[in-house]
């Protein structure tokens, strides 16, 4: 099949992106756990899928938008709004409150762990996903310390 794809021009290059692909889905990993520990919204499915598919759009638009950065900004934007909107859906507003923002910021965040790793930013990538991890981890506990009532002392 290989030989009758290069007959025609077409040229596979899998590896370079199963391994983006791949990157992209464990650098999620962490992020959907905490947040499907925490019985949220958004979880060990969604979260991966908007990693890769972040990271697929680039990788399938990079032979069109190659030394071209204002077509690569559109790509990104595209993906911003698309994943904004995906994290719009986890917010639910009621009548005690708003619930589920820090999901829709965490999906955000990892539509741009996937989006850099598409762009070949694996630094970025990484930080990412760690400074996002520790901030729902971290900060959930200030977050239960401050939802305590004041015992007095």
């Amino acid at each position: 099949m290989s030989e009758w794809l290069a007959s025609i021009g077409v040229e596979l290059n899998i590896i370079p992106h199963l391994v983006a692909m791949l990157v992209a889905y464990v650098l999620a990993l962490p992020i959907a756990w905490d947040r499907e520990r925490n019985e949220r919204s958004a979880g060990l499915r969604t979260f991966p899928l908007v990693a890769i598919a972040a990271c697929g759009f680039i990788q399938a638009t990079e032979t069109v938008t190659v030394g071209n950065a204002e077509a690569t900004a559109r790509i990104v934007e595209g993906i911003i709004n698309g994943v904004g909107f995906i994290g719009g859906g986890a917010i639910l507003v009621g009548k005690l409150g708003t619930r589920g923002t820090a999901t829709a910021a965490s999906i955000w965040a990892t539509g741009a762990i996937g989006t850099a790793v598409g762009l070949g930013a694996y630094d970025t990538a990484i930080v990412l996903s760690i400074v996002t991890f520790l901030t729902l981890r971290v900060m959930a506990s200030f977050k239960s310390a401050k939802a305590e009532p004041d015992k007095g002392e």
